[in-house]
């Protein structure tokens, strides 16, 4: 069984027609969609925090390690935003060695362009079901799953990379 727990990001984004923006909305649809697409059922999904990771704050991160820190899971996935995806995962590693966390985004939302998001989310539930997968934390984009030390988000390029 493999905990996902939402943080909000890009990969959640919808339109909203009356704010004219895109927002992060309080519910986990974009994830749900891949799951149920894919015929995945081996999972648990927690939604929090609900943010742009711009607006992640040190609280929200304290949050989030309390409940992984308290959860049952060993396999972990968070989509998060890519903005600060880096940041979070250093202050998860600092707080958490005992267990396997993927944290994924997307770019682009999934309500616009599912194809990344999906990519991103599948390349780290696939990662966590192997049975060689040692405890640590990891980022999964663009094709790539490493620790998250070796992969950095490219500004200029908008992708990721190994490092």
């Amino acid at each position: 069984m493999i905990l996902i727990i939402n943080t909000g990001g890009t990969f959640n984004k919808i339109y909203n027609e009356i704010k004219g923006k895109l927002i992060v909305p309080k519910n986990n649809i974009a994830i749900e969609n891949i799951l149920k697409l894919s015929k995945i059922s081996n999972y648990h999904i927690k939604g929090m925090i609900y943010k742009d990771s711009l607006e992640i704050t040190s609280e929200d991160r304290d949050k989030l390690v309390s409940y992984i820190q308290q959860s049952k899971y060993k396999k972990i996935i968070i989509v998060h935003g890519t903005d600060t995806i880096d940041q979070t995962a250093k202050y998860i590693a600092k707080r958490v060695l005992d267990k396997k966390i993927v944290l994924t985004a997307a770019m682009k939302p999934f309500s616009i362009d599912p194809i990344e998001a999906t990519s991103n989310f599948m390349l780290a539930y696939g990662f966590l079901s192997s049975l060689e997968v040692k405890n640590n934390i990891y980022i999964s984009m663009h094709g790539n799953i490493k620790k998250y030390t070796k992969i950095k988000k490219n500004y200029k390029k908008g992708i990721f990379e190994c490092r």
